[in-house]
């Protein structure tokens, strides 16, 4: 682990330079840097770790929380200090600053975090699963420690209290009344409470499909498209993962694994089972596509024996699989540089260019089946919820109201 820290920003400059940072981006980072080294100095530190980082932000900033920073200046030095710290432990920078550093308190705290260790040990759940049940979990410790109530002493208004302090939205207070209902019943079963309080998470009415998907106009994606910058090595592979996503629909997770033996060159077809649902699914070799993977291998796909065709360029993990995160900032990027207008109040990932190729088909008359079978959805029904944002037809299926006099309603 590199502890000098002159050592240590060099290596993060060359890793700024890789991933083709902007000049300002850079430059604002890099004075972050000159300031951490010229504190360090001061206060004799000669090795730097995560601990002398800490100490800097309490110092500096008066606190280790993202969100309490109220300058724009102090946020880019924060997340520059956080960036050493990453790649000094990681070979790599986070993916981004978390906007509160949780840790479990209390006596609840710790019943808490016995909950996760048995679901670590004995519950065969995804790191992913376990992660957002950790994060209610740190919500409802908070809660809980801050109203001064104890484990054995909650109660449905306690309940009642904690979501209206977080004002979750229905599908997050759906998930969180998952995890709290199961937490109850092992403290119940455990003897940490008398009573099994999971009784008073009472059922909620929550549908999936109770929104709108979110969806980009043709011509917004086209400029999407147009808004990279393909002479560069990474303009080449994210350029390739926007008309992945684009013009098949493709999930983040059927993105990042695709692999050379999944295409059928004299065929011109693309084959594979989907990550998420196992379906197999087979695609036209579109000359668009065709041409992308062509010129990143030739141009911009870094030296590596990786299977999948799609790859890191970053140092750390140079010619690596890339993570389904790494393609929603890539979709996000575009979107911001192409001005697409109120995106950030949307969603913007990948999955929302696969509902705007739903929704786009739709409105060039492609038949349900067909958009199912794009899609790799097992049956239309999957597909059906696209319907309801077909606003011009729907207006079609209007009826007329039809008079009604009575001694109560006057026409």
């Amino acid at each position: 682990m590199v502890t000098d820290i002159k050592e240590l920003v060099r290596l993060c400059e060359e890793e700024l330079t890789n991933r083709e940072y902007t000049f300002q981006r850079h430059r604002l980072i890099s004075t972050a840097w000159d300031e951490l080294i010229d504190w360090m100095f001061q206060k004799k530190h000669e090795k730097f770790d995560e601990g002398i980082g800490l100490q800097y932000c309490d110092e500096i900033f008066g606190t280790r929380q993202y969100t309490e920073l109220q300058t724009k200046k102090d946020q880019v030095r924060m997340r520059a200090m956080r960036m050493l710290i990453s790649y000094q432990q990681e070979g790599d920078f986070e993916f981004r600053i978390p906007s509160v550093m949780h840790t479990f308190r209390g006596k609840s705290g710790e019943y808490l975090e016995q909950y996760l260790t048995c679901l670590y040990g004995s519950v065969k759940l995804s790191e992913r699963t376990l992660s957002n049940k950790r994060h209610y979990l740190y919500a409802f410790n908070d809660y809980l420690e801050n109203s001064h109530i104890e484990t054995n002493n909650i109660s449905m208004d306690t309940i009642e209290k904690f979501y209206q302090s977080k004002n979750y939205s229905l599908a997050l207070k759906h998930n969180c009344n998952s995890t709290l209902r199961l937490f109850l019943r092992y403290a119940y079963e455990q003897r940490i409470t008398d009573h099994d309080y999971s009784i008073i998470i009472l059922p909620d009415n929550y549908k999936k499909n109770c929104k709108l998907p979110t969806t980009y106009e043709e011509s917004e994606i086209r400029n999407i498209l147009a808004a990279v910058n393909r002479a560069s090595a990474i303009g080449k592979r994210d350029y390739l993962i926007l008309l992945l996503a684009a013009e098949y629909g493709w999930r983040s997770s059927d993105i990042i694994n695709l692999k050379f033996n999944q295409i059928e060159w004299e065929k011109n077809t693309i084959t594979f089972n989907q990550q998420k649902t196992d379906v197999p699914v087979v695609y036209p070799l579109l000359s668009s596509v065709g041409n992308a993977i062509i010129d990143y291998l030739r141009h911009g796909r870094p030296e590596t024996d990786s299977a999948e065709i799609i790859v890191s360029a970053e140092t750390a993990k140079k010619g690596q699989k890339l993570s389904a995160p790494t393609i929603h900032s890539i979709v996000t990027k575009y979107m911001r540089l192409a001005n697409i207008s109120n995106f950030r109040n949307k969603k913007h990932g990948a999955h929302s260019l696969r509902h705007s190729l739903a929704t786009n088909m739709i409105k060039r008359n492609v038949s349900m089946p067909v958009i199912s079978t794009v899609l790799g959805h097992q049956n239309t029904a999957s597909t059906s919820i696209y319907l309801s944002i077909d606003t011009k037809r729907l207006k079609q299926c209007s009826l007329p109201i039809p008079e009604l006099n009575t001694e109560f309603y006057v026409v």
